[in-house]
């Protein structure tokens, strides 16, 4: 599923809005599919033209999209699309009577459902496995979905024959029009429920809260969302169920700053260290890091610590960790500290110097490649 074009398959823009992409896809599922199309490839190409809309339909699929140029990486659930009928049904609807979709209308895919979870920094960074509560529709263990009491069941419909679907003739001006619609006796079942079930009432679906254990991948970051595929609600009437949707939520950590897969913390350290170079621990998330301070570091250099960042999302690799020197000017000195530094003013003159250097944020563009 990855690494397709889904912005060619529909012939729009990266920048087109949702109402150009429907447009594109109204027209394109029109032309492709498999009941009016002659084309030797037709379905594959109607399966293809669903399988982008649904991306890109969807702002949060298209966003990981745009980002990633994918909607599975390496996380589960993310490789499973929806029936292309299903979609083509929900954009189109019964279409007066035109064929499409017809055998398929009383199904229809469970709602999909959303929830948070907040993290750490460092879970984020190398992936962890959370505890989920979710309440959600689920189906009925007493009739098992059918809606009909233990030792009853559902009877066939005399107003549509069991098809789910009566039509409608209409007289205009123009001439007759027959509609399609779902049979009012059985809401498009197919069945009539004489003995409902005791626990259900015979909807066949009970409301129930379940604990869903979710892997987080290493290298997620702050409002990405995970999807599990058929974690939503059950589908009616035999159709697929639901999505659930879990959006990342990373604590901001006390020091550590991230950017894309680098991150950036910042060590202060004294004149002398700075003069004389040091080495000095530096926290990381792999723990206290040693590195080397050179003689003579000016405030706002940018040390690479290399490999020391956020593991990448797709692939292999990290990225590093970027320390920024900053020196610390004490505001507070004792008496013996305040002579010294008298003498080191004595030595070092008091001639003052104007140059362009370059500034704190070209030290951080030059230290990203930017």
């Amino acid at each position: 599923m990855a690494n397709k074009d889904y912005y060619g398959v529909l012939g729009v823009p990266r920048d087109a809005p949702q109402d150009d992409i429907k447009k594109a896809y109204r027209k394109l599922a029109r032309k492709y599919h498999p009941d009016v199309s002659s084309e030797p490839e037709a379905e594959e190409r109607f399966k293809e033209i669903n399988e982008a809309y649904e991306v890109l339909s969807d702002a949060e699929k298209r966003q990981m999209y745009d980002r990633f140029g994918t909607v599975s990486p390496n996380m589960g659930g993310f490789s499973d699309f929806r029936d292309p009928f299903d979609i083509f049904a929900e954009v189109f609807g019964n279409l007066g009577g035109f064929g499409f979709g017809q055998g398929r209308p009383s199904a229809r895919r469970g709602r999909d459902l959303r929830t948070a979870v907040e993290i750490t920094f460092a879970e984020a960074a190398f992936g962890t496995e959370k505890p989920i509560d979710v309440q959600r529709r689920e189906v009925c263990d007493t009739c098992g979905g059918n809606g009909a009491e233990p030792g009853t069941q559902a009877e066939r419909c005399t107003e549509c024959g069991g098809t789910g679907q009566v039509r409608r003739v209409q007289q205009t001006f123009l001439g007759s029009f027959v509609n399609i619609m779902p049979c009012p006796t059985c809401n498009g079942s197919g069945t009539v429920i004489r003995t409902p079930c005791h626990t259900c009432h015979g909807s066949g679906i009970i409301r129930r809260n379940r604990r869903i254990s979710l892997r987080i991948p290493a290298g997620v970051d702050d409002g990405l969302s995970i999807r599990l595929a058929g974690s939503g609600e059950p589908g009616e009437r035999g159709g697929t169920p639901g999505d659930l949707y879990v959006n990342i939520q990373v604590r901001p950590h006390p020091y550590f700053k991230r950017r894309e897969n680098d991150v950036m913390v910042e060590l202060r350290i004294n004149v002398a260290q700075a003069t004389l170079g040091s080495v000095v621990k530096v926290p990381t998330l792999e723990g206290d890091h040693e590195v080397t301070i050179p003689p003579g570091t000016q405030p706002g250099s940018v040390l690479r610590l290399r490999g020391l960042g956020v593991p990448h999302l797709r692939g292999n690799g990290r990225g590093d960790q970027l320390v920024i020197v900053q020196v610390a000017i004490p505001t507070q000195v004792s008496d013996e500290q305040r002579n010294l530094f008298k003498s080191l003013a004595k030595s070092l003159g008091t001639e003052s110097i104007v140059e362009e250097k370059q500034t704190f944020v070209d030290r951080i563009k030059e230290a990203l490649g930017l």
